[in-house]
């Protein structure tokens, strides 16, 4: 089953864990799931000129959290694949966009999503600009929006359970770097 997806397994501070040769330690997506184990994951945020956020739905098929809204697009990274070329990767994949995208942090969390399985991922996030309409895959993405940021926290405040976990623990994160890049820029 060479052909399935696989995660690239972390120690909780984000560190590839190695076989006794020195090989990074791969595992099938889906069992890294079931059984909880940490891996690379990548989270990508993309606004608009107006300062608006992308928003997807997960589509009904996804194997945890579906038909929740979340983030422009996450995914993981592939055995030898950097962060950036993954986010980069799967904008393209999930959204049908390209813009410049940078990391602005990382984290780590552990969840249960649902459906049995556990995310435990060191997450890197990245924050992009903008304006095209996207060309979503349908696959993946059930609908989309543009969502002004005050509007998302409210969301999140008041029905948690309509977005995903991920979303929910760094989107406050996401806006203080933001912020931080605004006042900076002065």
């Amino acid at each position: 089953m060479d052909n399935q997806e696989r995660v690239v397994l972390t120690d909780g501070d984000g560190h590839d864990l190695l076989h006794d040769d020195g090989t990074v330690r791969t595992m099938e997506k889906m069992e890294a799931h079931r059984r909880g184990l940490g891996h690379r994951a990548v989270s990508v945020f993309v606004f608009n000129s107006r300062g608006d956020l992308l928003l997807q739905r997960r589509a009904p098929g996804k194997y945890h959290s579906p038909g929740r809204w979340t983030n422009t697009c996450c995914t993981h990274c592939r055995q030898g694949e950097i962060p950036a070329d993954t986010a980069v990767r799967r904008l393209r994949e999930e959204m049908g966009l390209q813009c410049r995208l940078r990391e602005v942090f990382s984290f780590p969390y552990h969840a249960g999503v649902g459906n049995g399985m556990i995310e435990n991922e060191f997450d890197h996030v990245f924050v992009g600009q903008c304006d095209d309409r996207p060309a979503p895959d349908p696959a993946e993405i059930s609908d989309w929006k543009w969502m002004a940021p005050g509007a998302i926290q409210e969301g999140l405040a008041t029905s948690p359970e309509q977005y995903t976990y991920w979303l929910r623990c760094c989107f406050d994160e996401v806006l203080s770097c933001l912020a931080g890049d605004a006042g900076g820029s002065s």
